[in-house]
């Protein structure tokens, strides 16, 4: 469990506004699913999903996150992880194959999500995206409700990684705007 509760460069919760929020989003919690689910419907309602607002910057860094209140689902998921670690909380990462034709014709990339380890479940997964209209996200342990059903040609990545996977993180680091992005999302062959 020791790996899926360290501070890294991008799971940066040693940051002080994380560490903040953190302890805000905790308060009055008695059970690790109460701050859980806080902490995630936080990320999930507050921070806008770059692609939904066509943000331009991208963000691969909690602290970073947080500071411009915008992310990709991957990064998302990377600010969710900070303030559930921060609160002693395991969290993982992990990631679906999905159509990506919102952006561009017949493309396919990886999405990301998180997987939390909940005292009286176990492993969870989560999608921390961001509702809209035909999304809705939810957390409902031990019930997964993820933003997408998958569809023809898509996939569950099942392992539950400590880190982020390099191709996702070189990909936010590398691309900076909106269009940069929807050009180049991250991917792995079927």
């Amino acid at each position: 469990m020791k790996a899926y509760l360290e501070a890294t460069e991008i799971i940066d919760y040693h940051d002080e506004a994380i560490q903040t929020l953190s302890k805000e989003l905790a308060h009055g919690c008695k059970e690790d699913e109460a701050i859980a689910k806080k902490c995630y419907e936080w990320v999930r309602d507050n921070i806008h999903h770059s692609g939904d607002y066509q943000d331009d910057i991208t963000t691969y860094k909690a602290s970073d996150v947080l500071k411009y209140a915008t992310g990709w689902c991957y990064a998302k998921a990377h600010l969710l992880a900070a303030l559930l670690r921060a609160n002693g909380i395991p969290t993982g990462f992990c990631y679906q194959r999905l159509s990506c034709s919102e952006y561009k014709p017949d493309i396919y990339c990886l999405h990301g999500l998180n997987w939390i380890y909940i005292k009286k479940y176990g492993w969870y997964r989560v999608d921390v995206r961001g509702n809209k209209e035909g999304v809705d996200a939810q957390f409902t342990p031990p019930y997964e409700q993820l933003a997408f059903a998958l569809g023809e040609h898509e996939f569950d990545l099942p392992e539950n990684l400590a880190e982020p996977m390099d191709v996702v993180v070189d990909t936010l680091k590398k691309y900076k705007t909106y269009e940069e992005m929807i050009c180049h999302f991250p991917d792995i062959e079927e």
